[in-house]
């Protein structure tokens, strides 16, 4: 007598890395200010005298979150399910079946299907980049070169685009995809980023509070 076989366990199915986009010129450009602020606030607070340690503690304590809110937060990140939007100071989450459209202009933008609009923070736009772009591509077909007319996303030939570009489109494809998937429904979901909020007022009212006494 023989035993029926048993079914082979059906293999996990890969999970879907979340793709992440931030601008590395802010980012390095947030470091290179923290590090300014923390130079110079340590000297006041070490060799400051009277007031002045409070003050630059105080002013520590207002800069230093809106720095870091406005360099180092911003971030997009887009999974099979859903955009999720870090900006200076909001969290947006967005099931892909509550996004309308991606737009392209002065900034980027996501629209969900009530009308509403949510900025990029972490996809810039770079109109000196889009004109470097256009240039390269008209010498492209002004030297008859096949490439030019290829030069659409996904086709190996992006360098006519700029990076903010591309990253727009890569989330237009997603979404285009998804959004009718069921995991991707849902309603938008919004988070006030109160770690950078309350430090900046505390250290607002402190120091609003110290120079009208001083």
């Amino acid at each position: 007598m023989t035993s029926d076989p048993q079914p082979t366990p059906a293999e996990p199915t890969p999970a879907y890395k979340d793709r992440v986009y931030r601008s590395h010129a802010a980012i390095a450009g947030g470091v290179m200010l923290l590090a300014i602020g923390a130079w110079l606030g340590i000297d006041a607070l070490i060799r400051g005298e009277g007031r002045t340690p409070w003050v630059a503690l105080a002013g520590l304590l207002l800069a230093v979150p809106l720095v870091v809110a406005f360099t180092v937060r911003p971030a997009v990140y887009a999974s099979e399910d859903r955009l999720r939007v870090r900006n200076p100071f909001r969290t947006i989450v967005l099931p892909w079946g509550a996004v309308s459209g991606l737009r392209s202009g002065y900034s980027n933008e996501v629209f969900t299907q009530d009308g509403t609009k949510y900025q990029l923070w972490a996809i810039p736009v770079s109109l000196r980049g889009r004109k470097r772009a256009a240039q390269r591509h008209a010498r492209q077909v002004a030297s008859d070169d096949p490439s030019a007319s290829l030069a659409r996303p996904g086709t190996g030939h992006e360098s006519t685009r700029t990076p903010g570009d591309q990253a727009m489109d890569d989330l237009r494809e997603i979404a285009e995809r998804r959004e009718g998937a069921e995991t991707a429904q849902g309603e938008p979901l919004v988070r006030w980023a109160y770690e950078i909020l309350a430090p900046s007022l505390a250290g607002a009212v402190v120091l609003a509070v110290l120079l009208a006494t001083g």
